[in-house]
This record gives structure tokens, sequence and C-alpha cells, in this order.
């Protein structure tokens, strides 16, 4: 198989970024400092990522395990997708925060990268996935060259042997990558920061940009920037899971109503 150009990597983000916030009166470092979770304290994995890559039953037998009630085709399903959501939210995102403080950071390694047991006061998927300290950092360009390469290696795992969709699975890894725009996402410049976050994703060469629109939006007063999805994590469909707020399942719906608010706002000046 031939190995793919390397992304030709124009200018820093994380300059880029930092002016951006700048721009608001917004300090970049601060921003990001608040953003990042502190690092959890020693935590027991049941397996690794590396693991469930060559071995997706190993996940499937989990959700099982921690499901016995709800372990339906449809729900095995679901659930395999909010674990890969998370498994973007709780390893690429805070990478992805680092890079962009940093200029530099660790890349996620599927060696390190473990799937916690459930915690059975909360009976949750969500933040289950962490990865081990001590990775290299790397810089920008090297960063954005191999998550663009992980993701898609991961991809067909997620999709053919545990169900995940296309829209589910990319949509999920814009969200982890585009954590810092989310950070400031009723703080910064609407315009800018929608402009810029969608720019971001567009050097990826995965599709996480094809399912994920940043759009300016009124909520009240207030001007902010929010990341839509095109592709449903099926959260909905579990006990308890609701809608998240970037849910492509009312999609439609959402915008009609934010476009309403922003008619009437401007009506109204």
């Amino acid at each position: 198989m031939a190995v793919p150009e390397p992304i030709s990597v124009d200018g820093r983000w994380s300059e880029r970024y930092e002016v951006l916030l700048a721009e608001s009166g917004l300090d970049a470092r601060t921003i990001l400092d608040g953003a990042l979770q502190p690092a959890p304290g020693e935590r027991r994995g049941l397996f690794s990522l590396a693991q469930c890559l060559q071995q997706p039953d190993i996940l499937t037998r989990q959700v099982i395990h921690d499901y016995p009630e709800n372990n339906g085709r449809q729900a095995l399903r679901a659930h395999a997708s909010v674990l890969q959501q998370d498994l973007a939210l709780s390893v690429i995102a805070p990478l992805t925060l680092r890079l962009f403080r940093n200029g530099a950071a660790p890349l996620p390694n599927p060696d390190r990268i473990f799937l916690a047991p459930i915690d059975s006061a909360h009976e949750s998927s969500t933040g289950r996935w962490f990865q081990v300290p001590g990775e290299p950092l790397v810089d920008e360009a090297t960063f954005i060259n191999s998550v663009d390469r992980m993701t898609a290696d991961w991809y067909p795992v997620f999709r053919q042997d545990l169900g995940v969709s296309p829209g589910a699975y990319w949509s999920s890894v814009g969200l982890g990558l585009g954590a810092p725009f989310s950070a400031v996402w009723n703080l910064a410049d609407p315009e800018s920061l929608c402009a810029l976050a969608q720019a971001w994703l567009t050097i990826f060469r995965n599709d996480a940009n094809r399912f994920i629109d940043w759009i300016p939006a009124v909520f009240g007063d207030q001007q902010t920037a929010i990341p839509q999805r095109k592709g449903c994590c099926l959260k909905y469909l579990l006990p308890g899971g609701g809608y998240c707020g970037t849910c492509g399942i009312y999609r439609k719906q959402r915008l009609g109503e934010l476009s309403r608010q922003s008619s009437t706002q401007v009506q109204h000046r």
C-alpha cells in the first residue's frame, strides 16, 4: 500500500488560535489551562485500544458484561458508538488542547490507551478511555499527519466490526479535534471562531470536516459559535441517554429555531 503524502501544514495553528482569542480580549493559555482537566490518578484498564483494534469482540463482550439488560443488537451498536465518542473526547480532545496550548503534544498511542471499568455509581459510558502519561511530545505537523492517519486506521474496526456509522465516527473525531474551539464557543467572536474551526478540520484528510459544521448562533442576546454534527452517536437510544447538544437527529429543527431567533433579533433592533 502506498504511503500517503504528508499533509502540508501552513502556519502555526496554536498562534492563529492565540491571535483569534486575543482579538476577543481572551488569553489562550488561560482558556486552555481551564479546559484541560487535571490528570487523573492511577487508573485500572480492562484492555488497551490496541487490543480492541486487533480483537473487536473484546469491546462487544465488555458491553454485554456492563449492560446485561441492555445488549440487543441496536443497543450494542449504540454503546459502541458512545464509547467511540468517548475515545474522541477523552483522548483526542485533551491532546489537541495541549497542542494548541504548547505548540506540541503527545500522540494518541493505542498501546497506552485503556478502557477503564464502568463506574457502577453512575453507570456511564463517558470518561472511560484514558491514555497513560509518558508519550513524547511531537510538533504540530507530526501531530496533524499522525492523528489523520490513526483515525483513518481505526475507522474500519469501529465501522465494520462494531457497527458505528460513518457520520457518528467522523463527527465524534471532529468534536475531539475541535476541543480548543468548543472551549470558547460563547466567548470569542462567532464568525471568526467558526471560520478558523472549520479551516482546522479541513486540514485533515479524514472525513471529520464533512460531518461537523461550525455555525454562528444566537441564544437570547448572546452571540455564540456551535459545532453541529451530521452524524448521531445514538446515545438517545440508551436508557437515560437523551440528546447531545451537538446532536444531528434534530439538526434541521434546531437550526430552524436558531434561524428564527436570529431573524427576530434583527427585526427588533
